[in-house]
């Protein structure tokens, strides 16, 4: 049963928009049958936000089998999930922003304490001027001369931890739906999005018979987007930055129209927003209006450790 506060903030969240069945808000794991996504982290750069940086974990059946991002204050979310780390298939990255991936070492250094055996794939980007490709950051962390060169253990081949990082690069010149991870219940793509001059990708995550999709950061600009969401049951897209934006910001990100239309022409299931910043803050009403002009389908708001259901 959702608790009084939960149904309250759902309501205020949702705004105009009915409450839609398929959203759930949870404080800690979420339910153990099915498929479902918690947000770890809502939020965007802004320490003043009350939000971790941007963050999602994929349970299905019980177990936690994905991680989408691993931003600021996001690995004290994983540990308050319940998950487990030695559950995780595999580790995904939009891209290699601080409020997207500064928490790795700190959710690292806790896997030593865990028990986990078998080898992680770590999936990222190629690099360019303004940012390494996935191994380079790895290594820029980990490797015997990495920032935290006491955890080189983790990137060796000794096994010393009881597991390896592996990192796996997907070209972000390749506009096509690139293959990932694969499993016997479980498939993971991508496809090269436009976040200024930042390599980044989407993500499309199949398990079970739900799919989901995670915009990361992104300005629309590349038309990617609805390839790889193409009749998704659900889609979090980034809301960062609000109607009318200009300049840096509207090269990064895309606005609640672009938002709405990709939903539309996806013809996703549902859409839920989130890396909610400041300046989107407390304008939900006028970024619904936005969206339903393109999207008429049920929209939610994330906040931390909120689950959804696909």
């Amino acid at each position: 049963m959702v608790s009084r506060n939960c149904f309250f903030s759902s309501l205020l969240a949702l705004l105009s928009v009915a409450t839609s069945p398929l959203l759930q808000a949870a404080n800690t794991s979420c339910p153990s049958d099915g498929t479902y996504i918690q947000v770890l982290g809502s939020g965007g750069p802004e320490v003043g936000d009350g939000r971790a940086s941007s963050s999602y974990l994929i349970w299905h059946n019980g177990k936690a089998r994905v991680l989408v991002d691993v931003g600021g204050g996001s690995s004290d979310n994983f540990g308050r999930s319940g998950a487990n780390f030695e559950d995780l298939d595999t580790i995904l990255f939009s891209h290699f922003h601080v409020d997207h991936s500064a928490d790795l070492p700190a959710l690292i250094k806790s896997s030593f304490f865990d028990d986990r055996k078998k080898d992680l794939p770590v999936y990222g980007p190629s690099g360019s001027h303004w940012m390494p490709d996935t191994t380079d950051f790895l290594e820029s962390l980990f490797d015997i001369e990495g920032a935290f060169r006491y955890l080189a253990d983790f990137m060796d081949d000794g096994r010393r931890n009881g597991y390896r990082l592996q990192p796996v690069i997907l070209d972000v010149e390749n506009k096509k739906i690139q293959s990932a991870f694969s499993g016997p219940d479980i498939n993971v793509r991508a496809i090269s999005v436009h976040h200024g001059p930042l390599p980044a990708l989407a993500w499309r995550i199949d398990i079970g018979n739900k799919s989901m999709i995670f915009s990361g950061d992104m300005n629309g600009d590349f038309k990617t987007l609805p390839i790889l969401a193409k009749n998704a049951d659900l889609l979090i897209a980034h809301n960062a930055v609000p109607k009318g934006a200009r300049g840096v910001e509207r090269n990064l990100h895309m606005p609640p129209v672009v938002i709405g239309e990709i939903a539309a022409q996806a013809k996703v299931k549902q859409l839920i927003l989130s890396h909610r910043m400041r300046r989107t803050l407390g304008r939900e009403k006028e970024t619904l209006s936005e969206i339903k002009i393109h999207y008429s389908g049920p929209v939610g708001f994330a906040n931390d450790m909120g689950c959804f259901k696909p």
